[in-house]
């Protein structure tokens, strides 16, 4: 595993804990806790939230981090979702230790506390119906009215929570609410809904509940259950608080955690929205919770993306007390810079062009040597087979070469990476489409890199892949998700419509360097010119598919779009 940096870099959250224990607060201690709803998969966006909590509590002597798990919801949650959420908080590098907890370990506990609150009279059970109480809430502009039962005696709501629990009542027919304030301009106080019966059995707990608290109500009470000094949430929770703060205080729980809030993650060109995911995987539209287009933990783990580049970018975009879009290309500038020193060069050809070199002797093999990585000396050279046929990127030869491609043409000369200089001499078509099928080329034996009598220089070096020795391939070519920014999707009954429908480019027929035909699932490399690549878990001895995790940049590229620009 992974270690993470023990310190991160300062915030307005990191200061206010420090302040804290300096002043003494909480007894000078720091918990914090990562509480994801195991109802989904983790994404980026929970990537911040994670190293934002572990890493707090790692900075500070004695601090902890729990990873509890708000499992309040029987109906969407599931083992599947713990045990992802678990391996993907390994992977990140992280470690709760013994502090691995479940909201539903509290269950009787939070019922106490309700009891509690209705005793008081801080709580009743209310048996309007769903429609009847939107109707009675009000809106952001009026207050909102109280319920006809708003004033059951405490005896009488104790009497039907206890007979909810019991199972004596049907789905929506009762709920237990808070009694605080149906005028209140903050929308979260009007007698929010603490307990719900719901017929269903929970992963946990199976069938001996059938009332479950609201997350509003458990959320505060595990965290005080737990004795989180610090519990740090998204800005959407900013007006829950007040509400945070009074279920906490009126259910008389053993400790008052203080909630701090911070801007989430948004980024552009992909969705990040659990609830949009979720939807992307039931209807197939992806290939499931770990498709490397998704910006899942699992998908960029399969797509080849370090646990090291996300702890960069997280620690790169701080923490903010405002919500902001950032762009997809800062987070691939730190997968870049991470994959750019641990990745070992190959070549690889994605659409393969073949070459015959006509003046080199037929059968013969020569070993070249290539670095592996020129960002780690230690990572030595390695021999690549070199002989009369090789295969070339189709994008490397142009018939009619235009301005600016120093590339391969007829008559034209480039040199081959590692090797030597060849020059085109003529082109094999396919008589009834006209296709390109071959080249002929001569070599120069006098120009291999490397040579200390090098006669001429040539203005490109190309990579290739001897055919005699070449491993075939499959290779995902993945773009952006969304043709749109995910703040601009349309509204949720046709945001798929924004879908990129070439987000995935499949290539069959590629080839590779034969050192690549021992890679397993999980092994990156950077195939020279062409970006970032790693082994898929689909692979299998007899079929190698790599995932593309980013390009390289491409200054021809960028010059051909200019060219072509004014034609469009």
């Amino acid at each position: 595993m992974t270690t993470p940096t023990p310190s991160g870099p300062s915030n307005f959250i990191r200061d206010l804990v420090a302040a804290d224990c300096t002043a003494g607060k909480h007894g000078g201690q720091v918990v914090t806790r990562f509480p994801p709803e195991p109802n989904g998969y983790l994404h980026i966006g929970h990537a911040k939230s994670i190293c934002l909590n572990f890493g707090i509590a790692d900075e500070h002597p004695g601090g902890r981090c729990h990873l509890r798990f708000d499992d309040t919801n029987p109906t969407t949650e599931n083992h599947e979702y713990v045990q992802a959420i678990q391996d993907d908080v390994r992977w990140l590098g992280f470690n709760w230790q013994r502090n691995l907890f479940y909201a539903s370990d509290y269950f009787e506990q939070l019922y106490s506390f309700a009891l509690t609150l209705i005793k008081k009279g801080a709580a009743y059970v209310d048996s309007l119906t769903a429609d009847q109480m939107r109707e009675y809430r009000g809106t952001l502009t009026d207050p909102g009215r109280d319920s006809p039962f708003r004033m059951r005696l405490p005896d009488e709501s104790l009497d039907l929570f206890g007979r909810m629990r019991a199972g004596e009542f049907p789905d929506g027919t009762h709920v237990l609410r808070a009694k605080i304030d149906m005028a209140s301009p903050n929308i979260n106080l009007r007698d929010p809904v603490l307990y719900r019966i719901r017929h269903a059995s929970h992963y946990r707990t199976g069938t001996v509940w059938c009332i479950y608290p609201a997350y509003d109500f458990a959320h505060p009470l595990s965290d005080a259950l737990e004795g989180i000094t610090h519990s740090i949430c998204t800005l959407e929770f900013e007006d829950h608080r007040p509400l945070y703060n009074w279920i906490v205080a009126d259910a008389d729980a053993p400790h008052r955690p203080q909630q701090i809030e911070f801007a989430r993650l948004n980024l552009t060109s992909t969705v990040m929205s659990k609830r949009k995911l979720l939807e992307l995987v039931e209807r197939k539209l992806v290939a499931g919770w770990d498709d490397p287009r998704l910006p899942t933990l699992k998908g960029l783990r399969r797509r080849g993306v370090t646990p090291e580049a996300i702890r960069a970018f997280c620690d790169h975009i701080g923490v903010a007390k405002r919500d902001a879009i950032v762009e997809m290309q800062l987070l691939e500038h730190f997968i870049r810079e991470d994959l750019n020193k641990r990745s070992p060069r190959v070549m690889a050809v994605l659409r393969p062009l073949k070459v015959v070199i006509d003046n080199y002797p037929e059968g013969a093999v020569e070993e070249l040597d290539a670095v592996n990585n020129p960002e780690d000396v230690s990572a030595g050279t390695r021999h690549v087979p070199f002989s009369r046929t090789l295969y070339i990127e189709q994008d490397d030869f142009r018939e009619d070469p235009p301005k600016q491609f120093y590339r391969l043409a007829p008559g034209r000369e480039v040199r081959l990476r590692y090797g030597y200089i060849i020059k085109c001499v003529s082109v094999t078509k396919d008589p009834q489409t006209g296709i390109i099928t071959e080249l002929h080329c001569t070599y120069d034996a006098e120009t291999k890199s490397g040579a200390s009598q090098e006669q001429r220089k040539v203005k490109a070096t190309i990579h290739w892949v001897s055919a005699t020795h070449a491993t075939t391939a499959t290779i995902r070519l993945y773009h952006p998700l969304l043709l749109t920014d995910q703040g601009k999707l349309p509204p949720d009954q046709d945001w798929t419509q924004s879908l990129n429908p070439q987000s995935l480019e499949l290539l069959t027929g590629c080839v590779v360097e034969p050192s690549l035909r021992s890679a397993t699932p999980g092994a990156r490399f950077q195939f020279e010119r062409q970006g970032y690549f790693c082994v898929d878990p689909d692979s299998s001895a007899d079929t190698l598919i790599f995932n593309r995790t980013l390009s390289l940049k491409d200054a021809w590229a960028k010059i051909e779009k200019t060219q072509q620009a004014p034609q469009r």
